[in-house]
């Protein structure tokens, strides 16, 4: 099947818009040190500009509120959006409320879409996806926080760990032990739990790019549920089917991620090449230094290879689904990482200590880049994946399939009459 990344023109000037207002509407922003209401006041023009461009909430389906891009397209989308944490939500499509929208779209009932999936897609609500617990690893089977069904109510009870945005929510999409005496898979439900009921404390986490949580857009909270009380109804999709919905929402997100991570990239790449071209040192301009050539040609070569396996991920993704791209999407989720701190390394190298200090974005971009490799499930666990899919398609042999005796035996047994007639001649 041949891979297509091509998308139409009208396509491409809403991308180049999407450059034009991201670098002098947006990145401005960014030096203010807004607070979240502030930020909100100051990006709500903006908003208005991308609907009436038909660029928000770009995620979903038309019939469901959205724009349905598809993934090639959000894929390019987010490239643009990734240089800066300021972006998505002026787009309407930032982690986690665009996942948690996608959730209730496919698994809401027409009362949930309405109260919780439309308000969130109009930035009218804002949302947590409520699933890790400290400890827990990479292992969402450990998960002790419980959902008890009682009348007609579900009670909560349990302490979730880094959840994206807490201190923010109007509402969470808890991941809770229901049934847990079910198979490993089965034992956990996604509930809906508004985040002003009785019972629930956040406590806001500082993290190393945001050690004050101060940063308007993500931070991380702790958050206890204690005796929590829902309606039933409040249960989102069936009960015990949280490990497939999760899957669902994580895997394009995966996609999204790895994009963002190469405007990360691109933006920490072009500090280096204009520095390179800048500032001279020993008689010559830093771009004439060998070491520094090879910096960018490096972050080049590595920026276009991981641009190359995210576009056909999503392409993949497009065609058959996320389930059938999990290899790809895996990969670039482990690979992506590595690029981007890489470029970031060599554009705070170049820089020298105005790169460590705070008069550039680079040392925040550096720290904020570290976590990448941790969240929606570490390096290692999607290494491993990889690995294991991959080693099923092999057999194992007494004899190597390459053993040269072996083959050579094969071979002349295969063209001994071409092999005698040769002899005779």
């Amino acid at each position: 099947m041949a891979w297509d990344f091509s998308t139409e023109p009208e396509f491409e000037a809403q991308l180049a818009w999407m450059r034009d207002l991201v670098r002098e509407e947006i990145l401005p922003l960014e030096t203010l040190g807004l607070d979240f209401a502030t930020y909100r006041r100051a990006i709500a023009p903006l908003q208005r500009r991308v609907k009436q461009q038909g660029l928000w909430a770009a995620h979903l389906p038309p019939d469901l509120g959205g724009q349905g891009l598809g993934q090639v397209k959000l894929a390019l989308m987010h490239e643009i959006l990734g240089a800066t944490d300021y972006a998505p939500p002026v787009f309407g499509n930032q982690a986690p409320d665009s996942g948690n929208s996608e959730l209730i779209a496919v698994a809401g009932t027409a009362a949930q879409k309405a109260r919780w999936m439309e308000p969130l897609l109009a930035g009218e609500l804002l949302s947590a996806f409520t699933m890790t617990e400290e400890g827990t690893g990479s292992d969402p089977t450990q998960l002790k926080t419980a959902a008890v069904r009682d009348g007609s109510d579900w009670v909560l009870d349990g302490t979730k760990w880094f959840i994206s945005n807490a201190d923010k929510a109007d509402f969470h999409i808890v991941m809770a032990l229901t049934d847990p005496e079910a198979d490993p898979h089965r034992r956990m439900s996604m509930i809906i739990v508004p985040a002003d009921r009785p019972g629930i404390t956040v406590r806001d986490l500082g993290v190393m790019n945001d050690p004050e949580a101060r940063n308007p857009i993500h931070t991380h909270s702790e958050v206890t549920f204690e005796g929590v009380r829902v309606p039933a109804e409040n249960l989102l999709g069936e009960r015990g089917g949280a490990f497939a919905l999760a899957q669902t929402r994580l895997g394009p997100g995966r996609i999204h991620h790895a994009m963002r991570w190469l405007g990360v990239s691109r933006r920490a790449f072009d500090m280096l090449c204009e520095r390179a071209v800048s500032k001279s040192v020993h008689g010559s301009t830093l771009a004439d230094k060998q070491t520094i050539r090879n910096w960018v040609a490096d972050s080049a070569a590595e920026m276009q290879a991981t641009r190359m396996m995210t576009m056909h991920a999503a392409w993949k993704c497009d065609q058959v689904g996320a389930k059938a791209a999990r290899n790809e999407i895996a990969m670039i989720k482990y690979h992506g990482p590595k690029v981007m701190y890489n470029v970031l390394d060599r554009a705070i190298q170049v820089h020298g200590s105005l790169g460590f200090s705070c008069d550039m974005p680079l040392e925040e971009m550096y720290r904020y880049a570290r976590a990448s490799r941790i969240y929606d499930g570490p390096d290692e666990v999607h290494r491993e994946g990889v690995a294991r899919r991959i080693l099923r398609g092999y057999e194992p042999r007494e004899t190597p399939t390459e053993h040269v005796p072996t083959r050579r035996a094969a071979a002349q047994a295969r063209f001994a009459e071409l092999l005698d007639a040769a002899s005779v001649g």
